[in-house]
């Protein structure tokens, strides 16, 4: 796996021009602005900017909008006319809507058939027959060694 540096040199050559595929991607439709206003996004790692440019490309690509994005957690958790939940994901910013959404799908998905591969390994084995043993009657309890005190 290539370092962050590594990937932003082959990408996108430098950080200023990673900077600045952030913020264009980032515009007033994904971006809710948490940022220092005197550092910016120049002083972020270059490991959470590739990060930050690849969620907001998928969202970008998939949906346009975070209004759209927010939509569609509404819809998979059936919660589309809830004004006070649609309010509160308003309030998170895109890297978590896009996780909450991703992990909505995949638990939304219908479950795979668990098939076996082999014919064999389908059949249920033969239970392995058991000798009988006798149990002792739960009455008979061993008695207590007595304690010697000194």
């Amino acid at each position: 796996m290539k370092t962050p540096l590594a990937q932003v040199k082959e990408k996108f050559d430098t950080k200023a021009k990673l900077v600045a595929a952030v913020e264009k991607l980032a515009g007033d439709d994904l971006w809710i602005d948490r940022t220092n206003k005197n550092k910016g996004l120049g002083h972020v790692s270059n490991a959470k900017l590739i990060r930050l440019h690849d969620t907001f490309s998928a969202v970008k690509e998939k949906f346009g909008t975070r209004d759209k994005l927010i939509g569609a957690i509404l819809d998979i958790e059936k919660r589309a006319k809830d004004d006070g939940y649609k309010t509160r994901l308003g309030k998170y910013p895109v890297p978590r809507l896009w996780d909450m959404y991703r992990s909505l799908e995949k638990r939304s998905a219908p479950p795979k058939s668990k098939q076996p591969k082999d014919k064999a390994a389908a059949k249920p084995k033969a239970a392995a027959a058991k000798p009988a043993t006798a149990k002792k009657p739960s009455g008979d309890k061993p008695k207590k060694a007595a304690s010697k005190k000194s």
